[in-house]
C-alpha cells in the first residue's frame, strides 16, 4: 500500500501538538509543583509562628493569674486597714 502524503501530513501535525501540549502541561505542572512547595513553606513557617504565639500567650497568662493573685493580696490588706479604722477618729489634734 502506498503511503498517503495527506495522512502523512496530519499524522505529523496532530504528533506536533501533542507534543507541544505535553510541553506545556509540564511546563504547568512545574509551576504548581513549585507553588505548592512554596506553600508549605509558609504553612510551615505559620505554624511556627502559631506555636510560638500560643508561648507567649501562656506566659501572659502566668503574669496576668500572678497580678490577680497580688491585687487580691492588696484588695486583703486594704480591707483590714479600713476595717481597722472604722470608728477611730482621724482628724488632727
Amino acid at each position: 500500500m502506498p503511503e498517503d502524503p495527506i495522512a502523512h501530513s496530519e499524522l505529523s501535525a496532530l504528533t506536533r501538538r501533542h507534543e507541544e501540549t505535553a510541553q506545556k502541561t509540564d511546563r504547568e505542572f512545574g509551576i504548581v509543583k513549585s507553588d505548592l512547595t512554596a506553600l508549605r513553606l509558609q504553612v510551615g513557617n505559620l505554624d511556627q509562628k502559631v506555636d510560638g504565639l500560643g508561648e507567649r500567650l501562656e506566659g501572659l497568662e502566668r503574669k496576668i493569674d500572678g497580678f490577680l493573685t497580688e491585687q487580691r493580696s492588696v484588695n486583703t490588706t486594704l480591707v483590714e486597714l479600713l476595717s481597722g479604722l472604722v470608728g477611730k477618729d482621724t482628724t488632727p489634734d
